[in-house]
């Protein structure tokens, strides 16, 4: 796969995981073949002008509830997991401040988030006033409904990342999609650290039981190898 399909070394181990579930179903035991050795690089995150096109992505949608959701995703940086299963009184706001409640997140843990962006906490003011006319609204506790009045699923949400990031352009190398909520987390983390904070204050704030998660954040991205070889004299 290496030599003479050219595959990087994520795909040749994605390919070997594949044969290991294989032969584990015929009961034969894992294939005994070496891992490729991958690069260490920290975990795809949105540069700068990535971050400025996803957010006026968001601002350009017509609903309240989507504003909310693009805005939460990129300053809480909650799994979408645990953003839909937030429930309304998960958010409390005041004039200058607010937090993202997270109740039972990974590994069945608690944390709380500050919402200090004015935009987010007036976006979720926003879809709160709008909330109150949908069906649902006085029964069901969640935050984020759909037009049926249920709770919103990971799949909707899932949805309209891709949607902002087709309304944005942001692709990877390949011209596909590169944004989904995870990579919003990503971007949040790797915000954080290059900002000088703590890494066991971001820990805290992703919800990382190990701070072996939250040190791959401060790994080298490709942007900042390509910016270190940019650095080299040059003969032009």
């Amino acid at each position: 796969m290496k030599t003479v399909l050219h595959r990087a070394s994520n795909t040749v181990n994605a390919h070997l995981t594949a044969l290991d579930h294989f032969f584990s179903q015929l009961g034969l035991g894992p294939a005994i073949v070496r891992r490729d050795d991958a690069p260490k690089l920290a975990p795809r995150a949105l540069d700068a002008r990535q971050q400025k096109r996803h957010l006026r992505a968001v601002e350009r949608r017509p609903l309240a509830r989507d504003r909310a959701i693009g805005r939460l995703l990129f300053y809480s940086g909650v799994r979408i997991a645990e953003l839909v299963a937030l429930d309304d009184n998960d958010i409390p706001l005041s004039a200058r401040k607010g937090k993202v409640i997270v109740r039972s997140g990974k590994g069945e843990t608690s944390r709380e988030i500050p919402l200090l962006d004015g935009t987010a906490r007036a976006s979720v003011t926003e879809w709160r006033t709008e909330r109150a006319s949908w069906p649902g609204a006085a029964d069901n506790p969640a935050l984020l409904l759909n037009r049926r009045g249920g709770r919103l699923s990971t799949r909707a949400v899932d949805q309209l990342v891709d949607e902002l990031a087709t309304d944005a352009d942001i692709l990877d190398d390949a011209d596909a999609l590169a944004l989904s909520a995870h990579i919003l987390r990503h971007t949040l983390a790797t915000n954080l650290l290059r900002a000088g904070v703590d890494i066991v204050v971001v820990a805290e704030l992703l919800g990382h039981a190990r701070l072996d998660t939250t040190r791959r954040y401060t790994l080298p991205t490709h942007a900042d190898l390509e910016d270190a070889v940019g650095r080299l004299p040059t003969d032009q």
